[in-house]
């Protein structure tokens, strides 16, 4: 009977022993960004009816109309609040707020549509690709994996590629655009500014920060569909340009009236970030021969 206990007890001893000498698990690490990222702003008049009410380093931009107001991209998941304040700064209640548009399903654009949703019933319009990456709040993301997740959220309307979203007499254009994401839109739409239309265009990154670019297993035809995309955003209409990092375009939201003083036309816009990604990929080339 010795024999017997003494061998019931020794493999829960062993078992104690292998796990304490097991380093402990990781902690948890939080999505930080940079403090302009999540430094709120006043609201800043683009044109006559568009305005930038996000941080000053991301664009959320609220355009009203008659019918009700869109807004197009949120920033970071903790903005729901500021963006509502800047909203009622408006003369937007809740309850006006009718659209949701997007760029991207990342945290940093898209992290506030659930409360956003909740908060004031508006409609989420995305198409397929970012439809996917919104439900699952960013999970398993071609590139990121789990590191970027933001509450889910339910598109409302899926919309396909020159797709036109209307509300109160303003026409959106949706233009896919994919690359920095397989579901990247461009949004475009007229506006008026001194009395006269100006053609908004609000288009997606165009960056690729630490992506495998040639052979990528998660994204075959990466390549070939950023390529195609540098001729979508040389083409858009577009008097003005915003995008959704806004020093990407030459934006500085900081700068207040003079924001806009630097800020690139779409043909800059995307012949810059060709020759980025053209050395980047030469770059990648070269690393693996």
């Amino acid at each position: 009977m010795r024999t017997a206990l003494s061998a019931a007890f020794l493999v829960p001893c062993l078992l104690s022993a292998s796990a304490a000498a097991e380093p402990p698990l990781p902690q948890l690490e939080a999505y930080t960004v940079r403090e302009s990222w999540r430094q709120p702003m006043a609201p800043l008049r683009i044109a006559d009816h568009t305005w930038q009410i996000g941080t000053e380093g991301l664009t959320a931009l609220l355009v009203i109309t008659d019918a009700g107001a869109v807004l197009i991209d949120g920033g970071m998941p903790q903005a729901a609040d500021a963006l509502l304040a800047n909203m009622q700064r408006l003369d937007v209640a809740p309850a006006d707020l009718r659209l949701l548009l997007s760029s991207h399903a990342h945290a940093d654009h898209a992290g506030p549509f659930a409360a956003l949703k909740r908060r004031t019933g508006a409609r989420l319009v995305a198409n397929a690709e970012s439809s996917v990456l919104f439900a699952r709040g960013g999970s398993d993301d071609l590139h990121f994996g789990d590191e970027i997740t933001y509450p889910p959220v339910d598109t409302d309307r899926i919309v396909m590629d020159r797709e036109v979203v209307s509300l109160g007499g303003t026409d959106f254009t949706v233009h896919f655009m994919p690359g920095h994401t397989p579901g990247s839109v461009a949004w475009t739409w007229t506006d008026t500014r001194d009395g006269r239309p100006v053609r908004i265009a609000y288009a997606d990154s165009l960056s690729a920060p630490g992506y495998t670019l040639h052979d990528n297993p998660r994204y075959p035809r990466l390549v070939e569909d950023y390529r195609r995309t540098f001729d979508v955003v040389r083409a858009l209409p577009c008097d003005l340009l915003l995008t959704p990092h806004p020093e990407g375009s030459g934006w500085d939201y900081a700068a207040g009236d003079s924001a806009g003083a630097k800020a690139m036309t779409c043909a800059a816009y995307a012949q810059g970030a060709k020759a980025r990604f053209d050395a980047q990929l030469a770059e990648e080339q070269a690393g693996s021969r």
